[in-house]
């Protein structure tokens, strides 16, 4: 039981006893005491003045004496009006602190078969491009989200749904097609996604061509767009596709292969991983299904052209097209699909997509249409909406060859990281260049993911690369040093054979920046609860970062293995300890790895 929980508890029995009234747990309000006045924990007073029939002050006095006979965390008091500030005593926060460092499993909840199930779809790439910068960002909080309902008490399916079909798959194709003269990842040194990424680009630098010269020769724009011979030929590949036609089925299977084993190498370096992939080319059937099937009930209705549309006018929205005039499918199909078959594999109790907040309509309309379809879960699925990354120099598009390549930004956060640190690390004795690589890799990646973390998802974000791997301030870096300097101090105390077994004396009082410490370990629990009904890594990343501080201040200020007094002395090695497991707890959260030494 927190302390916030036991509290409650001891003011409902005084509030009983003094005044013969029984009274609920929401009357009850705890909050942390200013830091203008003595006190770890304030209960607010008013809510119980009209029961007493007297001033604040006198309530919060006759409450205050009340906790500290008859509550052992209370040692005492002060009341200001109706609020009552609650000093509580060290001997509960070394106990506290003790129980902490004894729990390896402090702040998270157990899972069993038993515990709910929630899916959590992220990192949906497209096959005709690397991953960049935006699916960094959404791949980053889709796993900590799932990370932190693990630690909520969830069973947690991670599932990503491939864009392996469409008109921009088919682009690449016929670009590979007309300009690759049998070009392999083999052949070209070049990661399958790379490669397929620089024909998408290609394909889109032709076709301008083409429409600028239709232009020139008197087309308008709008038309030549439409009637430019490379956008006809990836129309009539993407019928082709869609028909079975087997030579276009044989050359797609071809290049997506390339492309799934690029995004596997990248997923394996940013520590991403799924536990069930969905490919768009396997559920559009199904979707399309569904609408047919729908069109047939009179829930859809079909226009002059042959497309199928559905009204949502009187739901506050407009009218969503389902299906096209040829009968080729949108993406509001395949996910009606992909949602359908995703509750056949798994008894899903909630369903997660995190897709950035462009697409808040898209979810509006696809939870419509899969409730007046008869889904159960369509009313019930969540859109965690996150914010666009943007650079200094602006937003990036794919198609013009402008965006920041995932591979190509941790590359070059692991090279900046090795810059920034080879001082630290050369004066390590006894480190091999391996070590030294390895600790690079984990400050630039530890750099990048903070950066990115540390942000409210719903907010758009400015990524500064040169920021992000600073040692000083709220970054990953930060956090990592102060991790590895709690475990050189560690590492001494073995070597000197120091006792960190706490046996603390009753007369021993703690030093403010003791308390400190324990008080923020003690919030953890709470912050990684808040973190996972808010969907809000940040939380956890600005909970690690103040830790990281309050222990700097705290060995700035004390001395742990030269303090003489043994006490004192096993007290901050424990509570060093702890820091150090509650920071690499919080941290793998956010899918951080700290090293060791630094």
């Amino acid at each position: 039981m927190s302390l916030e929980q036991t509290l409650t508890q001891h003011v409902k029995e005084a509030v009983k006893q003094l005044y013969n009234t029984e009274v609920n747990d929401s009357l009850i309000q705890l909050q942390k005491t200013r830091k203008d006045y003595e006190g770890h924990l304030t209960v607010v007073v008013f809510p119980f003045v009209k029961l007493a029939r007297k001033a604040p002050a006198q309530v919060a006095a006759e409450i205050g004496d009340y906790l500290v006979k008859n509550a052992p965390e209370v040692e005492r008091y002060n009341a200001i009006q109706g609020f009552l500030n609650l000093v509580i005593s060290d001997r509960y926060w070394l106990t506290m602190l003790a129980q902490i460092s004894a729990n390896p499993a402090f702040g998270t909840r157990p899972v069993t078969q038993e515990s709910p199930l929630m899916m959590v779809e992220y990192s949906s790439p497209n096959t005709n491009k690397p991953l960049h910068l935006g699916h960094v960002r959404n791949n980053l909080l889709g796993s900590s989200i799932a990370r932190i309902q693990e630690a909520n008490g969830w069973r947690v399916v991670k599932t990503n749904i491939v864009n392996d079909r469409g008109i921009h798959i088919c682009k690449s194709m016929l670009a590979w097609q007309l300009y690759g003269n049998g070009e392999t990842p083999e052949s070209s040194g070049k990661k399958g996604d790379h490669l397929i990424g620089d024909y998408y680009v290609r394909f889109d630098q032709e076709y301008r061509k083409q429409v600028r010269q239709l232009v020139e020769g008197g087309m308008d724009e709008e038309t030549a767009k439409k009637e430019a011979p490379l956008i006809r030929e990836a129309q009539q590949m993407l019928l082709r596709w869609e028909q079975g036609d087997k030579e276009i089925r044989d050359l797609w299977a071809k290049m997506n292969s390339w492309v799934y084993a690029g995004f596997d190498e990248t997923y394996r370096r940013m520590g991403v991983s799924f536990d069930k992939i969905y490919y768009e080319s396997q559920t559009y059937l199904e979707g399309k299904q569904e609408v047919l099937r729908g069109l047939k009930e009179g829930l859809f209705y079909r226009r002059e052209d042959g497309s199928v549309w559905a009204d949502l006018t009187g739901d506050g929205l407009d009218e969503k097209l389902l299906l096209r005039s040829d009968g080729t499918s949108v993406y509001m199909t395949q996910d009606i699909g992909t949602a359908k078959l995703r509750y056949q594999d798994y008894p899903i109790d909630k369903m997660v997509y995190v897709v950035g907040n462009e697409q808040e309509y898209h979810f509006k309309v696809l939870s419509l249409l899969l409730d007046r379809l008869g889904f159960r879960f369509g009313k019930d699925l969540v859109h965690f909406s996150y914010g666009m990354v943007e650079l200094p120099n602006g937003k990036m598009k794919s198609r013009e060859g402008t965006v920041v390549d995932a591979d190509e930004l941790m590359d070059q956060m692991i090279a900046d990281a090795r810059e920034v640190s080879r001082d630290k690390v050369n004066r390590l004795e006894n480190i091999s260049s391996e070590e030294a690589d390895e600790i690079a890799r984990k400050v630039g990646l530890g750099a990048l993911k903070y950066f990115i973390l540390k942000v409210d998802p719903r907010k758009n974000m400015l990524f500064n690369p040169e920021e992000s791997i600073d040692f000083n301030g709220n970054t990953g870096p930060f956090i990592q040093y102060t991790y590895a300097r709690i475990q050189s101090v560690l590492r001494k105390a073995d070597a000197n054979g120091f006792s960190c077994t706490l046996d603390y004396k009753d007369g021993g009082t703690l030093h403010d920046k003791e308390l400190s410490l324990i008080q923020l370990l003690a919030d953890f629990p709470d912050v990684v609860r808040q973190a996972g009904d808010d969907f809000s890594p940040a939380l956890i990343a600005n909970y690690c970062y103040a830790l990281a501080s309050e222990f700097n201040s705290f060995y700035h200020d004390l001395s742990i293995l030269s303090e003489q007094d043994t006490d004192k002395r096993a007290l901050r090695i424990m509570l060093s300890r702890t820091v150090g497991d509650i920071l690499k707890r919080g941290m793998e959260m956010l899918g951080i790895e700290m090293p060791e030494r630094m």
